[in-house]
């Protein structure tokens, strides 16, 4: 009887089971307005994407005061639009869509209000150097590639000249940048003007003659990529170093601080909230880099001690900066000590994570005409499927470029800091071209300082002096939360900033000036890196308390890089989702 009963309802449940759901006229209406809300947005986003990574095949932007008022416009009624849709409608992987084209688009509005094309320039660099890099993106695939490219160099002298008019505006309206922080940056003007067109990096495309074009045409396009640069280009760079020299550093201003510019101090706020995704306060991440700045001079002491040396913090640095042993003799021993550290870790990748990328790196000096300015290294990226990642090391004064220190800088610049995360995320499927080409910074930097350190989990660091090399280069970090918001918000000037990062760092004082001056010009950047690596520690020490033994680093590693480059808000979310599904697990 129990067995007929229990038939009997098994019979019953199964019955119940396959027995089809209908929805109710309330279900229904959710779902149809669930993919309205999703379609909806899909078409948003692309027509926002399609507008903000616009390729201009044959001509530079239009940079005339209309033209950023008409993007301006456009840009500002499709961020209300963003900001219209209930995200909660959407799908977990739609709410991080919806999140990285807000931070896209939303920068693109904050930029103009606050009139950042006023300031087109840091210590670095400008759109004149920025250009120099357009022979390297463009494809030549065809002669109409080339073609292209000749009517896109066509336009350099129109664009420059209306920066330039934006550069003599802000002198006007008070928005220069620093006198003592852009000394010298002419010569980075200076450095792109040849007399023979044939030496311009314009004309490095005509060098090498493809099979594809036939000696007719390759002499004609070669000869009039001569004339667009003899005739067009060079005299638009003669004018901007003019201009440069006569005019705007001239009337740079005195002040240094962010918070001196027109409505300077929302500027600054405005940056720190983009650049380190929360909505912290300037004096609140003065008071982390204090706190951080003392606890790594605490690990630096006993490294020092460690390493048996008979003397104080400033006589090691000293020792450090001075000593022959610690500098290559020739930019080639640079380059070959930075690519055995970054083939060594290539080694130890399987071991920290599940999930690698196609796209391999390469190693090259950085661009001798930006090199004297421009900081000791940095990642270049490609969104090209037929070029690799390059790890950049500045090989300009080898005499402040100490090889203790090339170990964290290639671990953050190649792997399995900038180069693994960019080209994880240019390989994820099935997401929309954006989620793979955003880059935001608290992610993107806090990710390579945190893999200076995974070098410690990888067997790097081996002597005392690497060591203090990355310990110097998180010490870097910490003091930028210090100095960059002492100086933008607190009224810090040059000098005290450089003293501070000079006293607790091993950097050469070349170093340190280029350092400074880099933050000076381009305010809060510097925040994210400390910022966004404390983030991303604390959530791996939340995963293996909670998860204890069941903890697995190459999984976690896998998670924190899986979405691309995301806010750190979505990435803390992210992160308490995934240590919940493997606890379920």
């Amino acid at each position: 009887m129990r067995q007929l009963i229990l038939a009997a309802s098994i019979v019953s449940l199964v019955s119940c089971a396959t027995q089809p759901h209908t929805p109710s006229n309330a279900e229904t209406n959710q779902m149809s307005q669930q993919t309205s809300v999703t379609e909806s947005f899909h078409s948003l986003a692309s027509t926002i994407w399609d507008d903000l990574s616009a390729s201009h095949k044959t001509a530079l932007p239009d940079m005339s005061p209309a033209a950023l008022q008409a993007r301006y416009d456009k840009h500002a009624n499709w961020l209300e639009q963003l900001n219209a849709i209930n995200v909660n409608q959407l799908s977990t992987q739609d709410r991080i869509n919806h999140a990285m084209i807000t931070y896209s688009l939303k920068n693109s509005v904050d930029e103009y209000r606050f009139n950042a094309h006023y300031m087109p320039l840091t210590a670095e660099g400008s759109f004149h150097s920025s250009l120099a890099f357009m022979p390297g993106y463009t494809r030549f695939e065809s002669v109409q590639d080339y073609r292209d490219y000749i009517s896109k160099l066509g336009t350099v002298e129109r664009y420059m000249a209306q920066q330039t008019d934006w550069l003599r505006k802000a002198i006007d309206e008070g928005y220069t940048q620093p006198k003592a922080a852009m000394a010298g940056f002419e010569e980075s003007i200076l450095a792109y003007i040849v007399q023979n067109p044939e030496q311009s990096v314009y004309f490095d495309p005509f060098k090498q003659q493809p099979r594809f074009v036939d000696d007719a045409t390759w002499n004609e396009l070669q000869e009039q990529a001569r004339a667009v640069i003899d005739n067009q280009i060079m005299p638009a760079y003669d004018d901007y170093f003019t201009f440069m020299v006569t005019e705007y550093l001239p009337s740079s201003r005195d002040s240094i601080g962010a918070y001196d510019l027109p409505n300077g101090k929302a500027f600054y706020k405005n940056r720190i909230e983009h650049y380190t995704t929360t909505d912290m306060t300037a004096e609140e991440i003065h008071e982390i880099g204090l706190a951080e700045v003392e606890r790594i001079r605490a690990e630096m002491d006993d490294v020092i001690a460690e390493s048996g040396f008979d003397g104080d913090f400033d006589e090691f640095v000293e020792f450090l900066r001075t000593d022959d042993q610690f500098y290559a003799d020739t930019p080639e021993e640079l380059l070959e000590t930075a690519a055995l550290v970054a083939k060594q870790m290539d080694g130890k990748l399987p071991g920290l994570f599940k999930t690698l990328p196609r796209k391999p790196y390469g190693i090259a000096p950085v661009p001798e005409e930006i090199a004297p300015k421009y900081t000791t290294g940095r990642y270049k990226g490609s969104n090209r499927a037929d070029q690799a990642g390059y790890y950049w090391v500045n090989t300009y004064a080898l005499d402040r470029r100490p090889l203790y220190q090339i170990p964290a800088l290639t671990l953050h610049e190649a792997v399995p800091g900038h180069h693994l995360q960019n080209a994880i995320a240019g390989e994820m499927e099935n997401v929309p071209e954006y989620r793979q080409q955003t880059y935001i910074s608290a992610f993107g930097e806090g990710w390579g300082l945190y893999a200076e350190y995974l070098g410690l989990e990888a067997g790097f660091y081996q002597d005392p002096y690497s060591n203090f090399g990355r310990l110097s280069y998180e010490m870097w970090r910490a003091a930028r939360l210090v100095v960059d918001t002492g100086m933008h918000a607190m009224g810090w000037s040059r000098e005290r900033a450089i003293d501070f990062m000079a006293s607790n760092t091993a950097l050469s004082l070349h170093n340190v000036k280029t350092e400074i001056d880099r933050y000076i010009t381009w305010p809060a950047q510097a925040l994210s890196y400390k910022l966004g690596e404390l983030k991303i520690k604390a959530l791996r020490e939340q995963a293996e308390n909670e998860l204890g033994s069941d903890f697995d680093l190459r999984e976690f590693h896998d998670a924190i890089l899986e979405n691309g480059s995301v806010p750190l808000d979505v990435l803390e979310q992210h992160i308490k989702q995934w240590i919940a599904a493997q606890k379920s697990a």
